[in-house]
């Protein structure tokens, strides 16, 4: 089974379900995934953003904690390791930095916190805040750092009920295509790290 059949499989048996407690949004994984994507589409983005936009979230599904108010699920750095075996830096970085530049933006951009919804605002507490200075700096350095951010505000946008997208499978050959162009790329995870 290659990665974007175990995606599709972790969409189908996870994507439906709608997040508990005050991590309770108004749409579920799979909607709120399609959305992202699909402004991502609507922004003229790269086909690997796109894809990023995507799967910015499939860190959720795999190896998963009990879900908590309590703690934060480092969901963003679980799908690393599971998405750099088949997508480039290009894929994978923005999903691993999404977080971090909801940070990022608290800090920098004026009534960005208030735009968030309560769901962000609570996650926002367990991820550490508004980054300070010294982190605002470093992210700004970041390979991909544009692209994380690009991809936050689609994030903060991709909440609205009932709204029509295309299906998953309109985007599992996206998945593919991308795949297949950066296949021999190495896949850089940190700063100074590479990964292959």
């Amino acid at each position: 089974m290659d990665i974007v059949e175990r995606i599709e499989i972790l969409f189908n048996a996870y994507g439906h379900s709608a997040y508990e407690g005050a991590r309770r949004e108004s749409v579920t994984a799979l909607e709120h995934a399609l959305q992202c994507a699909q402004l991502a589409e609507w922004a003229h983005a790269d086909d690997s953003l796109v894809v990023a936009a995507l799967l910015h979230d499939v860190g959720h599904f795999i190896e998963a904690p009990a879900a908590s108010d309590l703690f934060d699920d480092v969901h963003e750095m679980r799908a690393v390791p599971f998405l750099a075996a088949a997508f480039a830096a290009d894929v994978v970085e923005p999903v691993r930095l999404h977080v971090q530049a909801k940070r990022y933006l608290v800090a920098t951009s004026p009534g960005y916190r208030e735009s968030l919804s309560s769901a962000s605002v609570h996650s926002l507490a367990l991820q550490g805040g508004a980054m300070g200075e010294d982190e605002c700096q470093l992210f700004e350095n970041l390979p991909f750092a544009l692209e994380a951010v690009a991809l936050r505000r689609w994030d903060d946008l991709a909440k609205t009920a009932r709204k029509k997208t295309p299906p998953l499978d309109y985007y599992l050959p996206l998945l593919r295509d991308v795949i297949g162009r950066n296949h021999l790329q190495p896949v850089r995870t940190a700063v100074g790290a590479l990964d292959t």
